[in-house]
């Protein structure tokens, strides 16, 4: 009898599982994708931005920007990869990394603000006022605008940036240069 129970309760386990046999992977039908793999290595080094793992963070966005080199996801990698690069000292390394990211999106304000720090570490402030003042881009305003206030001229900072507001009305970073007007504004 308890033979019998047994061998039926196997045999019902088996038929009431679910077992179903594995897909056959078919040539194709599974992909690696790099870019969600990007996300995934910039997010683990912003981790370690966190927790001041400097290092290991600038290998995470290392390989974040390698496995997708040329998006604007890829400009954040390269600005967390400049503030990483600030962190440790390293500012001429920072300094190409926050100019890359800017040249991959340049409409994003943090951008700029972290590269007109690293020039004023670097001791390049003034130079690079001259510089972006004799280019036609618009966005440079922004630059100057930025070198100014580091440098401690923040009414002739303040002006510049309001001059680009009021040109460039329409843009994305615009609402970020007005923030950041209204924080100089509202400072000592």
């Amino acid at each position: 009898m308890k033979k019998t129970f047994i061998i039926f309760l196997l045999f019902t386990s088996l038929i009431t599982s679910g077992y179903a046999k594995p897909k056959p992977i078919v040539s194709g039908s599974y992909q690696i994708d790099a870019t969600k793999n990007a996300v995934i290595h910039n997010a683990i080094g912003l981790r370690y931005l966190q927790e001041h793992c400097y290092y290991a963070a600038a290998q995470e966005f290392k390989i974040s920007i390698s496995l997708n080199p040329n998006s604007q996801s890829t400009a954040v990698a390269y600005n967390n990869l400049g503030r990483a690069y600030m962190e440790l000292g390293f500012a001429e390394q920072a300094q190409d990394c926050f100019e890359r990211a800017i040249k991959l999106y340049g409409l994003n304000f943090e951008y700029y603000k972290n590269l007109a720090n690293c020039y004023t570490k670097l001791g390049k402030a003034k130079q690079k006022i001259s510089e972006y003042k004799n280019n036609k881009n618009p966005l440079n305003k922004i630059m100057v605008g930025l070198l100014y206030v580091y440098t401690g001229q923040k009414r002739a900072g303040m002006i510049t940036l309001d001059s680009f507001c009021m040109s460039e009305p329409d843009l994305i970073i615009t609402d970020g240069v007005k923030n950041y007007l209204h924080e100089l504004s509202t400072q000592n």
